[in-house]
């Protein structure tokens, strides 16, 4: 018998397509407009959603039956400030400047609407071990989707990949430059990032016509 079972992998594969977090629930689209205009904060924040949403997961399925419900809301908040203010430590430790460029929207990890939903609707009621999954693959659609957006938006708003040029020099002119290509920065506003999320929308369900609703 394999380490994951079959119903245990649909928690890890089922948030990259059909119950994508961003593209099909509809939640953390906050982020992926704020923060995606370079691919590298894109990165780190579904790295740091990674960890928040996998361990917290854990600490609350191995919490479930102590939590009185009155104040789960509460215990909730305090499990997801406490590993957020580890992961913004370890930022300003290791890569402050961009912990400065991301500033307020990690602290706003908090209140990102498939952490708290993924608490409720699954850690509440299952043990750590597919808790642990829930949360690991919640967190990889939600970054996939992320680091997709971050992608073009700084490759066609900026020309560059992680800060490095690669497109050409837009001031000599040099490599696509020289046809006459431009940069588009309308793709570094945060409504191009909805855009963009619009189109992986609109690819994915006229890959799956299962996920068209029908009115």
């Amino acid at each position: 018998m394999g380490l994951l079972s079959k119903k245990d992998a649909k928690l890890i594969t089922d948030p990259f397509a059909d119950n994508n977090p961003i593209t099909i629930q509809v939640l953390g689209i906050c982020s992926a407009l704020a923060i995606t205009a370079e691919l590298k904060a894109s990165i780190v924040m579904s790295i740091s959603v990674i960890f928040v949403l996998g361990v917290g997961n854990v600490v609350i399925s191995l919490m479930r039956n102590i939590i009185p419900s009155k104040i789960r809301i509460i215990v909730q908040l305090i499990v997801v400030a406490t590993l957020v203010i580890i992961v913004d430590l370890v930022l300003k430790a290791f890569a402050y400047e961009l912990s400065k460029t991301l500033g307020a929207f990690i602290g706003l990890i908090i209140t990102n609407c498939i952490i708290m939903g993924r608490f409720e609707a699954f850690a509440l009621g299952n043990g750590p071990w597919r808790s642990f999954l829930d949360g690991i693959g919640n967190a990889l659609g939600y970054g996939v989707i992320l680091i997709i957006v971050g992608f073009f938006r700084e490759l066609l708003g900026s020309g560059t990949l992680l800060g490095f040029p690669v497109l050409g020099d837009p001031i000599a002119k040099t490599g696509l430059y020289a046809t006459g290509y431009e940069n588009n920065g309308f793709m570094l506003l945060a409504p191009m990032a909805l855009i963009v999320v619009g189109i992986i929308i609109w690819v994915q369900r006229s890959r799956n016509k299962a996920l068209i609703e029908e009115h």
